[in-house]
C-alpha cells in the first residue's frame, strides 16, 4: 500500500463485494454537478434576461406584487434546474442499466476493459474513496460516436485524429474521488492506473467526455496533458432539456 501524504492508500481491481459502494460512488459523484451546472445556465445573459423578464410579468399580473414577481421568477428557475437533474439523472440511470449492472462481465471479463478502486487506510480499516475503469475501442468507433453525437472536432482535432490512425485506444469513464479525500493527488493516481493500463493493452490514446460544468476534473486532466478534442451538446437527454440547461460535453484526449 503506498503512502501519500501521511495516509496509505492503494489501488486495485474491482471486486463483486464492491457492488454496493461503488454503485454509491458512481451515483454522487455525478450527481453532484447539477447544482454547477444549474449555477453555470442561470448565469447566462440569455437566462437572466428571461428570467427579469418573466418575473416583470409576474408583477404587473400580480397588480404591483413582488410576491408574485418572485414567483414567476422561480418558476423559471425551477425549470433550469429541473432540466439540469434530469440530464445527469438520466445519464446515471442509463450506465446502472448498462455497464455498471454487472462490472464484472461487463470489464473484469473482457480482457480489453479495466476497472479499478481506490483504497485508503481510515483508522486502521480499507475504505473504497474512488474508482475509475477503462473500455477497450476499436478505432473507427470514434467517428461513429460524433456522428451519434452531431459533435465536430475543434481545430485540433482533426490532427489528432489522423495522426492516432484506425488503431485501438481506450476510453476512460468512472473516474471518482469522494469529497474528503480529494486535492491530494489521488485522482492523479487513478489517472496513472488507467494509462499504465491502455499501455500494456498497446493502445495509442486514452479519450474521455466531461461536461464543462466539471471544472475541477477539466483542470486535472489539463494538468495530466490532455487536451480537448471535439465538443458537443448532445446529453441524451430531451433536446429541450439539453439547450436550456446549456451543457456541453468535452471530449479530450492524450496519447499514450
Amino acid at each position: 500500500m503506498a503512502q501519500k501524504n501521511n495516509f496509505q492508500f492503494s489501488i486495485r481491481e474491482y471486486r463483486p463485494s464492491d457492488q454496493h459502494v461503488v454503485t454509491s460512488l458512481f451515483c454522487d459523484g455525478i450527481r453532484e454537478h447539477v447544482y454547477p451546472a444549474f449555477f453555470k445556465a442561470m448565469s447566462h445573459p440569455d437566462h437572466i434576461g428571461i428570467a427579469l423578464s418573466i418575473s416583470m410579468a409576474g408583477y404587473v399580473l400580480g397588480g404591483s406584487s413582488y410576491f408574485q414577481a418572485l414567483l414567476f421568477g422561480s418558476a423559471w428557475a425551477g425549470l433550469i434546474y429541473y432540466c439540469c437533474h434530469e440530464i445527469y439523472d438520466g445519464y446515471v440511470a442509463r450506465r446502472l442499466n448498462t455497464d455498471m449492472a454487472d462490472i464484472g462481465a461487463n470489464y473484469l471479463e473482457n480482457p480489453d476493459n479495466g476497472f479499478w478502486v481506490l483504497e485508503a487506510d481510515v483508522k486502521g480499516r480499507s475504505k473504497v474513496v474512488g474508482m475509475v475503469a477503462v473500455t477497450g475501442k476499436r478505432g473507427e468507433e470514434e467517428g461513429e460516436r460524433f456522428d451519434e453525437c452531431n459533435g465536430g472536432a475543434t481545430g485540433g482535432g482533426s490532427e489528432f485524429a489522423q495522426e492516432a490512425g484506425d488503431g485501438s485506444y481506450g476510453e476512460m469513464s468512472h473516474i471518482v474521488v469522494v469529497f474528503p479525500w480529494r486535492r491530494k493527488n489521488l485522482g492523479s493516481q487513478l489517472m496513472r492506473k488507467a494509462l499504465d493500463f491502455c499501455k500494456e493493452r498497446g493502445y495509442a490514446r486514452l479519450v474521455l467526455d466531461v461536461s464543462v460544468p466539471q471544472k475541477e476534473a477539466i483542470s486535472l486532466f489539463h494538468k495530466c496533458g490532455f487536451v480537448q478534442t471535439a465538443s458537443h451538446s448532445s446529453t441524451h437527454a430531451n433536446r429541450l432539456f439539453s439547450k436550456l440547461a446549456r451543457i456541453n460535453v468535452m471530449r479530450m484526449e492524450k496519447f499514450i
